[in-house]
């Protein structure tokens, strides 16, 4: 996941950070707010960074830093931004477009660190700052984006652009910027603005009130028993984990917490029904128990005044307006793609039902399978038909082995990076790890950082974002960090992960490539500064060197021995690679089904209960298997709520048909050369937002997107025909 953030510069909140924009006079209070706050030489974000790649000084911050930073750096910049407005020299490319890609590095650098921290290592007081400043960081996005002067500069260079004699990437930056000013409403009347900045306060504010509750709930509803016995079938590392997370919680026996997840990982191997469905319903209702954590309210309401948010903004729905600057282009695209999908998707998922259920009854279980008991026989199954379980593969797949013997690797095969460990960057949490990233020359090309074991102060899920952006302009190459939610083993005790953990780490260090590798003038169009419907490209595509061979074959080795896999364990994984589409498939498209339905909502249709609109939702869309559950469930479903993605998690399955096609092309143009990676940086990975997504794809690719080789690697072609 390419997490939505605030820090990007102002030409991207609109498209990465949707939940933004309030009322100007709250911006114009940052100024007040700042100057009575002492903002001054002694705060770390005063003046730019002097370590390595302008990295953040954590060792320096304190929390007390970042709200005085931030309002200073907001009224910084909308002082900035208004000179560009009031200046009474005709607007050109440089005074209007470019001036404005300088503006706000204040403003820049202290939000990319709070982002990076609330989202990774937060606390209560941090929490509180976010509701705090939810408004008036939305309230600066509107000061800018519905400032009339400013914008009519903007439109006057829009429209000179074709005399302008401007690089390719200079009239891409010009017309991204335009659509980006009439997507956030510059083109509405004043009295409709006013509404519109009304909606967006109250937008942002919900928003960061349900991350809030998502974060508690997930923590309060985690799995806690002094019964040792009610966890057998976990393995010795894992149930070592459970009781340091007790003794961290200051409980007593042990703890399993919750993944951002509808099903739980640990289901897989715990063989007491009844803890199984504890757990699972823990999941279920994390915050939907009628205590200070529910989120229902608060979706209810986010749909209905994204409906009327829409509809101000021209379009009958909230995803007409959302998807208008993505690739899909209409919700009616996305729909058709997304229903394409649901029949082969559900017919395997019950065809493997019925291998789950002979299991069950040949054990005499005496009942139907459920949610809580898939993932438990599913791994039987998958034992009985490939001769393989968890634990027998877990010790091949130790964390730090995987990403140094298996991620940079892949990164170094394809692209020539080599990486470094840095021991004298200061980070957030001792947990983290930083490297420098050299370039096949030799040259540093960005900073790394890798955050990987699951907090309580952690949100949930795994995700890639920066803390500075590539950029020639300001002469700036980027920091970026990965964040993910793996269980932390007991001390002394090795990080032993599952399969579909490492291919998690490839998959946002497919993010990380795409803001490492960035080439270009302006940091509006850097690295991941793409819609969300390509954003997931890059990162999908990355996962499948996590079973190519020469690169299982570097990572693959027993943590103890260092032994590589035996070839017919080997094997048996890459065949298995099939195993469980049909579930996994349905989770997946029922979730962004489940989006797109509260965000095709017209605004007649009025405030919804939420329990009642997802069963009818998903109905609709015919998801009747009661034991596949949505990925997520509405009620903690982050994504859309709360990261950006609303209207968008369809992209995930839009990009796995370009990364699947482009994998394929690899395949057959020699696989995992330097010459095949080296081109797929040039065309695509380098060049961000530079040009149109469509035809940057089809020209590296030679074709349209093809949607058959999504079918073969998800095994539903003969489901399909």
């Amino acid at each position: 996941m390419r997490r939505a953030d605030l820090v990007r510069r102002v030409s991207l909140a609109m498209s990465l950070g949707a939940f933004l924009g309030v009322s100007v006079s709250s911006a114009q209070g940052a100024t007040m707010s700042a100057k009575d706050a002492g903002f001054g030489p002694s705060n770390p974000f005063y003046a730019k960074s002097t370590l390595p790649f302008e990295a953040p000084p954590f060792d320096k911050i304190k929390d007390s830093d970042y709200e005085p930073a931030i309002e200073a750096g907001m009224a910084e910049e909308l002082k900035e931004i208004q000179a560009i407005a009031d200046n009474p020299a005709a607007p050109t490319f440089e005074n209007t477009i470019v001036a404005m890609e300088k503006t706000g590095q204040l403003f820049q650098r202290a939000q990319a660190a709070f982002d990076g921290v609330t989202g990774a290592n937060t606390n209560p007081e941090l929490e509180k700052l976010q509701e705090v400043l939810a408004p008036k960081l939305a309230a600066h996005r509107d000061a800018i984006y519905l400032n009339e002067k400013l914008f009519r500069r903007v439109a006057a260079v829009y429209e000179a652009r074709a005399s302008l004699k401007l690089s390719p990437e200079g009239l891409r930056l010009v017309e991204v910027r335009y659509r980006d000013f009439v997507h956030a409403g510059a083109n509405l009347s004043e009295a409709d603005k006013e509404k519109l900045k009304k909606l967006n306060e109250e937008e942002s504010t919900l928003s960061n009130g349900f991350r809030s509750k998502v974060l508690a709930g997930t923590k309060d509803a985690a799995y806690a028993t002094t019964d040792k016995a009610a966890l057998a079938g976990l393995m010795a590392g894992a149930l070592g984990g459970a009781e340091a997370a007790a003794k961290e919680r200051k409980k007593d026996g042990y703890v399993l917490p919750l993944q951002n997840t509808t099903q739980q990982p640990v289901l897989s191997s715990l063989s007491v029904r009844g803890t199984r469905q504890a757990i699972f319903e823990n999941s279920w209702t994390r915050t939907e128990r009628g205590d200070a954590n529910d989120t229902r309210s608060t979706i209810a309401r986010l749909a209905q005044l994204r409906a009327e948010k829409g509809k101000l903004l021209g379009h009958d729905t909230y995803a007409g307006w959302k998807l208008e600057d993505q690739m899909a282009k209409t919700p009616d695209n996305a729909l058709k793609f997304m229903d394409a999908l649901v029949a082969p998707a559900t017919a395997n998922a019950a065809d493997e039902a019925k291998d789950i259920q002979g299991v069950i009854d040949a054990q005499k279980g005496g009942f139907s399978v459920e949610p809580w008991d898939w993932e438990f026989y599913s791994e039987q199954v998958r034992k009985a038909k490939y001769d393989i379980d968890d634990a027998q593969v877990r010790p091949y797949f130790e964390l730090n082995n995987v990403l140094e013997n298996g991620v940079f690797y892949a990164a170094e095969q394809l692209y020539g990076l080599s990486f470094k460990e840095r021991k004298d960057i200061p980070v957030w949490n001792p947990d983290v790890r930083v490297f420098e990233v050299f370039d096949g020359d030799g040259k540093p090309l960005a900073l790394f950082y890798c955050d990987y074991y699951k907090r309580d102060n952690k949100n949930g899920g795994a995700w890639m974002s920066s803390f500075v952006d590539q950029s020639k302009l300001m002469g700036r190459l980027p920091v970026i960090y990965n964040v993910a939610n793996l269980p932390k083993p007991a001390a002394g005790e090795p990080a032993l992960i599952s399969f579909s953990d490492a291919v998690t780490m490839f998959h946002e260090f497919g993010h990380a490539l795409h803001g490492m590798l960035a080439d270009t003038e302006y940091p509006s169009l850097s690295g991941t500064s793409v819609p969300r419907d390509f954003v997931e490209f890059p990162s999908q595509f990355n996962e499948h060197w996590a079973t190519y061979p020469a690169v299982f074959a570097h990572y693959a080795k027993h943590y103890k021995t260092g032994a590589a896999m035996p070839e017919e364990l080997a094997t048996k994984i890459k065949k298995a690679a099939d195993f469980n589409q049909g579930y996994l498939l349905t989770e997946l498209v029922a979730a962004a089904e489940l989006d797109m339905q509260w965000h095709t909502l017209p605004v007649s249709d009025g405030l919804q209960d939420p329990d009642a609109f997802e069963k009818a939702a998903l109905a609709k869309k015919g998801f009747t298997l009661s034991y596949v559950p949505p990925r997520y469930r509405s009620s903690y479903f982050s994504h859309i709520w709360g990261g950006g993605y609303a209207a968008g998690y369809y992209a995930y399955l839009w990009s796995e048909m370009l990364d699947d096609d482009a994998y394929q092309w690899f395949q057959d143009h020699g696989g995992m050369t330097r010459a095949n990676g080296d081109r797929f940086r040039k065309m695509v990975l380098s060049r961000g937002n530079t040009e149109d997504l469509a035809k940057m794809y089809e020209a590296w690719l030679g074709s349209a997107p093809n949607v058959e080789p999504m079918l073969k690697y998800r095994g539903l072609v003969k489901a399909a025909k």
